[in-house]
């Protein structure tokens, strides 16, 4: 018997002895050729197959072939997610809804209101100054939102979960004059739920126009002034219609603070919200920087009266 030498990668195979692939029985899944062939896609270095140092033939579930689908699966996990928590969200939202009260009877509760604080009602038509001045600092997107401002409430959120505050609150005017009209003195999650509910409503109910009046009749400005036409006489001794642009942003700054930032009494507190308020209207394009300067530049002369003795 002739000494044969190493089989070479590339050689084919010896012949067994006694082997003929043409009687020989197949195994099983096997239906033409030769079985015993070494033509696995595993040992072949042409399309679908590896090379030379790639897995082997225990191989088959490599990772390159699993990614893929796992990548599938939770793109279709996170789509289902997505579409529960939006039909859950929306169910929740419809029972919210429901469940608030009407609005129908907002004119009524501001009346009540100004005549417990003894002010006429319906107080004047917001002028212009004013409504730009507050829309400015309290709700830019007063003007295109349905009552909530998504972008406001999701930063709040934000920097709710980060612990980080927020320089700006979430609440829209609807909800501030839901706040005064439905839940005064009300604090908490539930209430602020209540508020956002009430502030849709009242916008699909009242228009801007309507909305920017009932809030500055029952609006606080301090000092003891309640609503527009008060805190203008009292303030500045002039009616809602004459306020320049100065004592309009002294007036739109005081709803958040109207104690603190009290001109009369705290007179730093109240230029300080002036000039916030003025950087606002910059900010919105409203006015520019010059006037903004400029209107700061007038200072304020406050009278610090009884705010009945103008004429309305």
């Amino acid at each position: 018997m002739t000494a044969r030498g190493p089989v070479w990668e590339g050689d084919p195979a010896p012949p067994r002895p006694g082997y003929d692939p043409q009687t020989a029985p197949l195994p099983y899944g096997t239906t033409s050729g030769d079985p015993y062939q070494q033509t696995a896609p595993y040992l072949d270095d042409g399309p679908g197959g590896y090379g030379p140092g790639d897995y082997g033939p225990d191989d088959w579930d490599r990772p390159r072939r699993r990614r893929p689908r796992r990548a599938r699966r939770l793109l279709r996990w996170l789509v289902a997610l997505l579409v529960a928590v939006v039909l859950l969200g929306g169910a929740a939202f419809g029972l919210l809804y429901v469940a608030t009260p009407s609005v129908q009877n907002a004119p009524a509760l501001a009346r009540a209101m100004d005549r417990a604080h003894h002010v006429r009602y319906p107080g004047p038509r917001v002028p212009a100054l004013f409504a730009e001045s507050l829309v400015a600092t309290e709700d830019h997107r007063f003007y295109s939102e349905p009552g909530i401002d998504v972008f406001a409430v999701a930063r709040v959120a934000a920097a709710t979960l980060t612990g980080h505050g927020a320089e700006q609150g979430g609440a829209t005017l609807y909800q501030q004059l839901a706040k005064m009209l439905y839940t005064p003195g009300g604090s908490g999650v539930p209430t602020e739920v209540e508020q956002v509910m009430l502030g849709i409503k009242l916008d699909r109910t009242y228009s801007k126009a309507q909305i920017l009046r009932m809030y500055a009749d029952v609006a606080y400005f301090g000092h003891g002034y309640y609503g527009l036409a008060a805190a203008s006489c009292g303030y500045f001794g002039t009616v809602a219609a004459a306020l320049t642009l100065p004592e309009a942003a002294t007036l739109a700054g005081l709803v958040q603070g109207p104690s603190a930032d009290d001109p009369i009494a705290h007179y730093a507190r109240g230029r300080a919200r002036e000039a916030h308020v003025l950087g606002r209207l910059v900010s919105t394009g409203k006015i520019t920087a010059a006037q903004s300067a400029r209107a700061y530049a007038q200072g304020l002369q406050l009278v610090g009266g009884t705010g009945q003795a103008c004429a309305r």
